[in-house]
C-alpha cells in the first residue's frame, strides 16, 4: 500500500477519509473474531516471518564500548570475572554494525518476510548519520527493505515538518542538500496511531499500515510513547499532542477488524526495563509501561513489538480475553534483530496464537559484513570527514584524564557539560560521569587542530565515542550515598597499585570519601551546591544510559524512577565547549579523596 492510500481516521472516529483505497483481501468487511476465538478450528494457515529493530539511532558504523556488548548465551568471549556483565561466567559478543545488520538480515529472510521497526531508528545518532539529518541512515533503511515503523520520540528531535521531510523528500531547509544530492524521502511511512495535530485533531502521521504477504493483510498500528511531550524539545512536539497508547491503538484496530484487517501487529516506541544481564530471548522484564501497554491492547490485536527502553527480551503477556500474546524488545543500536514466525489462516484472516514463535538473534560480527552496506557507509565515512574537522571551541590549557585515577580535571568538565545538557527538560540536580567512557584528553596544540587550543568536533568525538544517551533518574538521599559507596578504592600493598572507579562529579556535587573506612561507610558530608543531602531528599541525577542500567556496577542507578532520556554525551560536550570557550581545566576537589 504507498503512502498516498493510507487511511486518515477522523478523530471523532465516525468518518473515515479514503476507505476504498484500502486494498482488503475481501470485498465485505466479516465481523471481528471474538476474544479468545483465534486458534478454534484453524483451516489452511500460510507463514509470516517478522524480523524486527528498534533504537538503531543512527549507528551504520559498529558501535563500540558498552555499547557493542550484549549478552549472548552463544557469544564468543566469556566475561571471567563479572566486570563486563555483572555476572562471572556469562558469555557476551560484540554486536551491532549496518554491514553486520544487513549480513544478518539475509541469512534470516525467507520468502516469507517482512522488516519492521519500533522507532527511534533516527536521531541522538553518531556524526556520520547526524551531520546529514540522518539521511544516511533513512536510505540505508530503504535498502534493506524496512516497510514500516512507529515513530520515536527522537523522531521528534527536529520537529513534525523534519519528519515529513525524511518521509516524503526535499532538501533541508536551513543546511540544504546532502553531499548525495536531494533527498528523495522513504519509502516507508513512520506510524503514529496517539498523534495528533493540536487544534483539529487530525492525525500528524499515518496511524497504520496494510502489507499483503502470502494472500493475507496483516495490519500494523505504530505507537509512540506518551511522554514524548516530557523528553523531546518543545520545538519539537510544537503542534502536535500525544494522547494515550492503549485507547488509540483500539481504536485503530477496531477500524481494521471491520474492514477484514484481523491479523495485527502493534509497533510501539515504549517498553520496559529488565533484571540486568539475561539471555535476549527470555523474559526478565520489569514491569512498567510496555507491560501496562501490552496487557491492555484489545484481544484482536495478535503481536507487540515494543522499544525505547534499549532492552532484548522475548515475554508472552496475558490479553484482556485471557490469551497469550507475545511481546518483544531487540536490544539497540543494531545489536539485535527480532525474529517472529506465526502463521495466518486463510479462513478466518488471523493470526493463529499458538504458532507464534520469538527469539532475538544477536547481531554479532563474526559474519562476514555486506559488502554493498560496507561501500555505502565508507562514501559517507569520507563526506563526513570536513564535519569532523569543524572548530567546536577553545581551550586554554590541556585538559586531561589523568589516568582516569580519581577525580580528573576533563572528568569534571564532561559532568558539567551533561548536567547543562539536562537542566532543562530532565530537571538535572547533580551529574556522574564514568571514567571509563573519557577515553582520551584534550590537548592544548594537538595534531590537526586549525590553531593552538582550538578543539574539533572530531577530536572531542575521541574523548567520547560512545554514543551514550544522557539520561535522569530520580534517586533519595540515601539511595545517592549507597550509590556512592559503590566506587572503588583499592591499594595492592605489594606493588602499590591502585584499583579504583570513582564517577566524576558535577560541579554542584560536593562530598567526602574516605578510602580508610571499610567500604559502605566511606561517604559523608554529601552536599548539592552546598546544602547537605538529606536521607529522603528527592534527587534528580543525570547520567549516561550505560550508568543509569547498572553499568560498572553502578547498580543503585537502577533503582532510580522517574526516567528521563535527552541527548547523546557528545551533543551535550559539544554544545557545552561552544558556549563556555575558551574553557580553562576546571578545579579539581569536588570529591574530598582521603586516602
Amino acid at each position: 500500500m504507498t503512502r498516498a492510500s493510507l487511511t486518515r481516521l477522523a478523530v471523532a472516529g465516525a468518518a473515515v477519509v479514503g476507505v476504498a483505497a484500502l486494498t482488503m483481501g475481501t470485498a465485505a468487511a466479516s465481523p471481528a473474531p471474538q476474544s479468545g476465538k483465534h486458534d478454534k478450528k484453524p483451516g489452511p494457515s500460510v507463514p509470516v516471518r517478522l524480523l524486527t529493530i528498534n533504537d538503531l539511532h543512527g549507528n551504520l558504523e559498529p558501535p563500540t564500548g558498552s555499547s557493542s556488548r550484549i549478552l549472548d548465551p552463544n557469544g564468543a568471549n566469556t566475561d571471567t570475572d563479572g566486570s563486563l556483565t555483572g555476572i562471572a561466567g556469562a558469555k557476551y559478543s560484540i554486536a551491532g554494525g549496518a554491514s553486520y545488520l544487513a549480513a544478518h538480515l539475509k541469512q534470516l529472510r525467507d520468502a516469507n518476510t517482512l522488516l519492521v521497526a519500533a522507532g527511534d531508528l533516527i536521531g541522538a545518532s553518531p556524526l556520520l548519520s547526524a551531520a546529514y539529518h540522518d539521511e544516511p541512515t533513512a536510505a540505508l533503511l530503504d535498502q534493506l527493505g524496512l516497510v514500516a515503523s512507529s515513530a520515536g520520540n527522537h523522531e521528534f528531535d527536529e520537529g513534525i515538518d523534519e519528519l515529513n521531510r525524511i518521509m516524503n523528500g526535499g532538501c533541508h531547509p536551513v543546511d540544504g542538500c546532502s553531499p548525495a544530492g536531494e533527498w528523495k524521502g522513504t519509502k516507508f511511512d513512520y506510524l503514529g496511531a496517539n498523534v495528533l495535530k493540536e487544534g483539529n485533531g487530525d492525525y500528524a502521521l499515518p496511524p497504520f499500515y496494510v502489507k499483503k504477504i502470502n494472500g493475507v493483510n496483516i495490519g500494523f498500528i505504530g505507537l509512540v510513547t506518551q511522554t514524548t511531550p516530557n523528553i523531546v524539545t518543545a520545538a519539537g512536539i510544537k503542534g502536535l499532542q500525544f494522547t494515550e497508547e492503549v485507547a488509540a491503538a483500539n481504536k485503530v484496530s477496531k477500524y481494521l477488524a471491520k474492514h477484514g484487517v484481523k491479523a495485527q501487529v502493534v509497533l510501539v516506541h515504549e517498553g520496559d526495563n529488565i533484571t540486568p544481564n539475561q539471555d535476549p530471548s527470555s523474559c526478565p522484564v520489569i514491569p512498567g509501561n510496555g507491560t501496562r501497554i501490552a496487557t491492555g491492547l484489545d484481544p484482536q490485536i495478535d503481536l507487540v513489538i515494543s522499544g525505547h527502553s534499549h532492552q532484548a527480551y522475548v515475554c508472552k503477556v496475558k490479553d484482556p480475553a485471557g490469551q497469550d500474546r507475545v511481546y518483544t524488545q531487540g536490544s539497540s543500536f543494531g545489536r539485535a534483530i527480532t525474529q517472529i514466525d506465526f502463521r495466518v489462516d486463510r479462513r478466518t484472516k488471523d493470526v493463529i496464537r499458538s504458532s507464534v514463535v520469538a527469539k532475538n538473534n544477536v547481531v554479532t560480527r563474526t559474519v562476514t559484513p555486506d559488502a554493498d552496506t560496507e561501500t555505502y557507509i565508507k562514501t559517507w565515512q569520507e563526506r563526513v570527514s570536513t564535519v569532523a574537522n569543524k572548530p567546536i571551541g577553545k581551550i586554554t590549557a590541556n585538559i586531561g584524564r589523568g589516568g582516569n585515577v580519581g577525580e580528573t580535571a576533563l572528568g569534571d568538565l564532561i559532568a558539567d557539560a551533561q548536567l547543562e545538557a539536562t537542566k532543562d527538560g530532565g530537571n538535572a540536580e547533580i551529574a556522574l560521569m564514568n571514567p571509563g567512557g573519557v577515553r582520551t584528553d584534550l590537548t592544548y596544540a594537538q595534531s590537526g587542530s586549525e590553531g593552538d587550543g582550538v578543539v574539533t568536533y572530531g577530536e572531542a568525538f575521541q574523548v567520547q565515542p560512545f554514543n551514550n544517551l544522557m539520561q535522569v533518574v530520580t534517586l533519595t538521599g540515601a539511595q545517592l550515598k549507597a550509590l556512592l559507596e559503590q566506587q572503588i578504592w583499592k591499594v595492592d600493598p605489594a606493588t602499590g597499585g591502585i584499583t579504583q572507579r570513582i564517577l566524576q562529579p558535577s560541579s554542584s556535587l560536593t562530598y567526602t570519601f574516605d578510602t580508610t573506612k571499610p567500604e559502605g561507610s566511606r561517604v559523608s558530608d554529601i552536599k548539592i551546591n552546598g546544602t547537605a543531602v538529606t536521607d529522603t531528599q528527592q534527587i534528580r541525577v543525570a547520567a549516561n544510559n550505560f550508568l543509569v542500567g547498572g553499568g560498572d556496577g553502578f547498580s543503585v542507578f537502577t533503582k532510580g524512577t522517574d526516567l528521563w532520556s535527552g541527548p547523546l554525551d557528545i551533543d551535550a560536550f559539544v554544545a557545552y565547549m561552544g558556549a563556555h570557550s575558551p574553557i580553562a581545566p576546571p578545579a579539581t576537589g569536588r570529591i574530598n579523596l582521603v586516602r
